[in-house]
């Protein structure tokens, strides 16, 4: 199950998604959050779901080593589904005991299903196809105008970028740590809730040692090496943007345009019908 989870890993391949300017992907990536919370209709989902569609076909990274990091937020996302389906008003259709599924509740939980699938494949993408060192640089030349108001963009991009490096190594950590743990005997999978919790802490425990331990290490590290900020510093590789940026910087206004006339479409026909 840990291995599954693919956040801030990422997948090497010749594609023109991994060629853009990691700007464009932040960009399109905040763009594409906010149109999953904005299409309420069914052309607004076919919207998205091409948009996520011909993303997925363009970064040329298997569509199953997507779908594996779903496998993580599984539990998490029956229980949207559930407190959608039955906590929430409306027409009744069907009653299972004390509880009633009513019509809005049942368009909740499905959509709500929906908008989550979309956002871990949709923002998935972007780390998939993008190096932790890229998304540093992008993040902080997007928001370099900050600095003007004082706002310590270097290090908030250095913080997400150790973050994003050390999820795949915190995570085979604690693959190494549990199966040496089972190989003494610990059962993390059988029992209640309270007997799983108990189990959690042998695991816990030599977990956070060995990250305060690895924090240290870096800190160490980078202490040597005069490491004193972002203050005069040059990049390697100095970003620009390419013809690929320009023709995705399009397809993104268009899309959420798209998405924003559709909401607006079904809006305006609610007022005519209700008129």
């Amino acid at each position: 199950m840990l291995r599954d989870i693919t956040l801030g890993q990422y997948y090497p391949a010749d594609s023109a998604v991994h060629d853009m300017d990691p700007r464009t992907k932040l960009f399109g990536t905040l763009i594409y959050i906010i149109a999953l919370f904005l299409f309420n209709n069914l052309v607004g989902w076919t919207i998205v779901s091409l948009f996520l569609v011909l993303m997925i076909c363009s970064c040329r990274v298997p569509l199953s080593y997507m779908v594996k990091g779903l496998k993580a937020i599984v539990m998490l996302l029956l229980i949207a589904a559930i407190f959608n389906l039955f906590l929430t008003t409306g027409t009744p259709l069907f009653t299972i005991g004390p509880l009633t599924i009513s019509d809005v509740g049942l368009r909740n939980a499905v959509m709500m299903t929906i908008r989550m699938i979309y956002l871990i494949v949709g923002t998935s993408i972007m780390t998939l196809t993008t190096t932790p060192n890229q998304l540093t640089d992008g993040l902080e030349q997007s928001l370099k105008f900050l600095n003007k108001i004082h706002v310590p963009v270097h290090e908030i991009a250095m913080m997400m970028s150790i973050a994003l490096r050390f999820i795949p190594i915190l995570i085979e950590e604690t693959d190494k740590i549990m199966k040496a743990q089972m190989a003494r005997g610990a059962d993390f999978e059988t029992g209640g809730i309270v007997k799983r919790a108990k189990a959690m802490v042998p695991l816990l425990v030599p977990l956070f040692v060995s990250a305060f331990r690895r924090a240290g290490d870096l800190a160490l590290a980078m202490e040597a090496r005069c490491y004193h900020g972002g203050e005069g510093r040059t990049k390697m590789k100095p970003l620009c943007y390419h013809r690929v940026d320009a023709v995705a910087y399009i397809l993104i206004i268009l899309f959420l345009i798209s998405v924003i006339v559709s909401r607006m479409w079904t809006a305006v026909s609610i007022f005519h019908i209700g008129g």
